[in-house]
């Protein structure tokens, strides 16, 4: 018997939850969002998507005029309305702790359960510690008028962000972390769209659901610290990593996604993701098992001040009124997240010993005024090479790799150029006259 269409909420309608809100609706579902804030639900109503992502605001348009979509500040009516209750809120590392915050989970959680007087699934799409399901399950069925009517599952989330619809609307893989055959059927009707497209789909119980989403981003992130270890060693020794990774890449064992020297990752997902891992696993007594990725941190941090160390190399040693272009703010191209991102960490770094920064992003550079307003900052990348001494690529956005380095070298004042991204061609950049060094390169 085929399960009707689920009604759904979204609960947090931040980067995963709006985009997970807008584009079930898209895929045919009537969607409740669900938020504490009403200035962000007041802007989602109002068709204003508050986060960069690309195609994201046409599909909050096309889901608003078709009805589908709706948003409140009202966790009854989030109760009264759904039949599947999708968790989309944040889980940020603890000060002064690796360990993740789980206060907005657990609140959201309890907020909707008091609510729920009928059978409901409720289903986990934050990333959490392995075991916080079995716990959140006892307190939704505790807590809910509804009882053990109610259930939970895990469905965790692969947004990468730049590319958050396309992994929301064609996932490479589904995962159902579920403790019953009615769930997994629940589940499986609110993706039958996506399900429908030859999407895999792979149902396991709670725990390992939990997990996968922590697993791969270690993996990730260790792949990242591998290449950068390299070039390390490169450095050390005069190779160069670039042909080091091309060379590995071949090896279909070990492939060349991930595999791209640089700054290092950053962003709101990896670097927290991996050090709760770590001490998750601790808790559980098997933190030697995962103890690598303490060091695979650490290489990712080092990628940093080496990162300043090569602006001071060309220098010769002094960063004091140096005046450095900084060409990114945002963690990655395509979006405006700031959270642990590499390039202002160096910007704030070089400013903090004595150099004059200036910063230009094209979507970030209002959220890294806000937390960063000791630098300066320019609306283009011109605009900011005026005068510079060194100019760094610390974002690699389309806009900056397509740079022509003859009028880049008109506007500055000296041409050197650091490229913490291995996203220029050197050949092209020295031809200029430009003195080009990036990580791992002789």
């Amino acid at each position: 018997m085929t399960t009707p269409s689920p009604r759904l909420t979204v609960i947090g309608t931040g980067y995963l939850g709006a985009t997970h809100a807008i584009c079930m609706a898209i895929l045919g579902f009537d969607v409740l969002g669900v938020d504490v804030d009403p200035v962000k639900i007041e802007r989602l109503r109002s068709g204003e998507v508050p986060f960069f992502e690309p195609g994201l605001p046409e599909l909050l348009a096309k889901a608003l005029d078709s009805g589908r979509l709706r948003f409140t500040t009202s966790s009854e009516e989030a109760a009264e309305f759904g039949d599947v209750h999708f968790i989309c809120v944040g889980t940020p590392q603890q000060k002064d702790s690796y360990a993740a915050d789980l206060t907005y989970v657990d609140s959201a959680v309890e907020s909707l359960a008091r609510h729920l007087r009928r059978r409901a699934l409720v289903v986990g799409k934050s990333t959490v510690p392995v075991g916080t399901a079995a716990r959140l399950t006892e307190l939704v069925q505790r807590v809910a008028p509804a009882g053990t009517d109610v259930e939970l599952a895990w469905n965790p989330e692969f947004l990468r962000e730049g590319y958050a619809v396309e992994d929301t609307l064609r996932p490479d893989r589904l995962v159902f972390g579920t403790g019953s055959e009615w769930a997994e059927q629940q589940l499986r009707a609110a993706f039958a769209p996506v399900i429908a497209q030859d999407t895999p789909v792979v149902v396991t119980d709670l725990p390992t659901a939990e997990l996968v989403k922590v697993a791969a981003n270690s993996f990730l992130a260790t792949k990242i610290s591998y290449i950068n270890a390299m070039a390390e060693v490169c450095e050390a020794t005069g190779a160069d990593v670039t042909g080091l990774a091309t060379a590995l890449a071949y090896d279909d064992r070990i492939g060349g996604r991930f595999l791209k020297p640089g700054l290092g990752f950053g962003g709101g997902c990896l670097p927290k993701d991996i050090r709760a891992f770590t001490h998750r696993a601790e808790e559980l007594g098997v933190g030697q098992a995962v103890a690598f990725l303490r060091e695979v941190d650490g290489i990712n941090q080092r990628r940093r001040a080496r990162t300043v160390d090569l602006v001071r190399e060309l220098t010769g040693g002094e960063l004091s009124g140096v005046r450095v272009t900084a060409l990114g703010a945002a963690f990655k191209p395509n979006s405006d997240d700031i959270r642990d991102a590499p390039a202002l960490d160096v910007a704030r770094s070089l400013h903090r010993s004595g150099a004059h920064v200036t910063v230009v992003d094209p979507a970030a550079t209002e959220n890294a005024r806000r937390a960063f307003p000791e630098l300066d900052y320019a609306t283009d990348a011109m605009t900011a090479a005026v005068g510079a001494d060194v100019v760094l690529l610390l974002t690699e956005w389309t806009q900056f790799r397509e740079i022509d380095p003859h009028a880049m070298g008109e506007v500055v004042g000296r041409r050197r150029i650091v490229d913490g991204r291995h996203a220029l061609d050197p050949a092209q950049w020295r031809a200029a006259d430009w003195e080009y060094r990036a990580l791992g390169r002789p």
